[in-house]
């Protein structure tokens, strides 16, 4: 297995860590749970790059790799939910989008096309790495914020604009996850209109 893959792979186990944190209550959970996601989200950049500058770029790879990326971010969204830190109708429309996005891609491949990623798509994923992002730190803001008078505590994450910012981010991230989902499916909409 090639660097990329074994990155690829770290993900999936990444993510099973960045849960434990967040729902097994210790000490500094919430700033684990902020690193190992952003970790993951670090080998999700090098292992694309990695794979196109050194020609690495395997079936493995192409299947996995946008699998364990949606599997990071909808498990995020999803544990927001269960801590109150998330409507669940904005979750719904997200996981929704990667269901009837991967079930077209699907559809495609079964008639032998590849449908390439959208920019729209692209800026839809950095969307929701910034506002798991945000929300994380959202999360940490109380626990930061017990450092005292510190520069990193109460004086900038201690203060409640970051709550602002969490709900900001996350209706940024289900705008760009409706319209990118919506404009990617009317663009290939000749694949599930066509009955032949």
């Amino acid at each position: 297995m090639n660097l990329p893959n074994q990155l690829t792979v770290s993900r999936f186990v990444l993510t099973a860590f960045f849960l434990i944190a967040l729902f097994i209550r210790f000490p500094g959970c919430e700033t684990m749970a902020l690193l190992l996601f952003s970790l993951a989200g670090i080998t999700d950049y090098l292992d694309g790059r990695i794979a196109r500058n050194r020609n690495l770029i395997t079936h493995f790879g192409i299947l996995m790799d946008p699998l364990a990326d949606k599997i990071l971010t909808c498990s995020a969204f999803i544990a927001f939910v269960e801590m109150h830190r998330m409507a669940a109708w904005m979750v719904v429309v997200i996981v929704a989008r990667e269901f009837a996005i991967t079930g077209l891609r699907l559809l495609a491949a079964s008639r032998a096309i590849v449908l390439a990623a959208e920019r729209f798509g692209k800026h839809k994923a950095i969307s929701q790495i910034v506002s798991i992002i945000v929300t994380l730190v959202a999360l940490c803001r109380l626990e930061w914020g017990s450092f005292g008078n510190s520069l990193l505590g109460s004086q900038i994450f201690g203060r409640p604009w970051i709550e602002g910012a969490s709900l900001l981010t996350q209706w940024v991230a289900v705008g760009l996850t409706l319209y990118s989902g919506g404009a990617y499916l009317w663009k290939n909409r000749r694949l599930y209109l066509d009955h032949h």
